[in-house]
């Protein structure tokens, strides 16, 4: 039996976003998140097509909140950055080795594997597993693992480009 999306958008899209609104705690993007579960749904027939449309939303919902925590983290990380720069000019020998630690990282990042390289800089660039997946054609599930090896190979050869370094010198 095909779905009435039309008569179910009437019947459910003020309780939706009510429902979202209690979620995200602001109503101009409870309204998008709506609108949003509501195009991702148009596609599929399931046999309950509110409880479907409430599951995409709380998906939504869950996507956007962990969105708002990564991107306040990382505001909070800019800001102190931004105190210490304030409170302190670095030396310059504080700034050559800023400057070497972050050569080291980019010469250890080249070592790893296109894939390592591509998921660990998506991730760093704040995207979560779903979006990393559809970038990178792997699986959601495989994703975490996938940053798991590939933070630990980006420590080893960060490791090992350290020890050339003290070899050096």
């Amino acid at each position: 039996m095909k779905v009435d999306w039309a008569e179910v958008y009437r019947t459910s899209y003020e309780e939706l976003v009510r429902f979202l609104h209690r979620k995200v705690w602001d109503e101009e993007r409870a309204h998008d998140l709506a609108q949003e579960a509501f195009t991702r749904v148009l596609s599929h027939e399931p046999e309950n097509p509110r409880a479907w449309v409430y599951k995409v939303a709380t998906n939504l919902a869950k996507d956007e909140a962990r969105m708002v925590i990564r991107r306040k983290k990382h505001l909070t990380l800019l800001k102190t950055d931004a105190e210490i720069e304030e409170h302190s000019v670095p030396t310059p020998d504080e700034q050559l080795e800023e400057r070497e630690r972050n050569e080291q990282v980019r010469r250890a990042l080249e070592q790893l594997g296109d894939r390592d390289q591509e998921v660990l800089l998506l991730w760093d660039a704040g995207l979560n597993y779903t979006e990393i997946a559809a970038q990178t054609g792997l699986a959601v599930g495989a994703i975490g693992t996938t940053l798991s090896r590939a933070r630990k190979r980006l420590v080893e050869s960060y490791d090992a480009q350290e020890g050339l370094n003290a070899a050096h010198r």
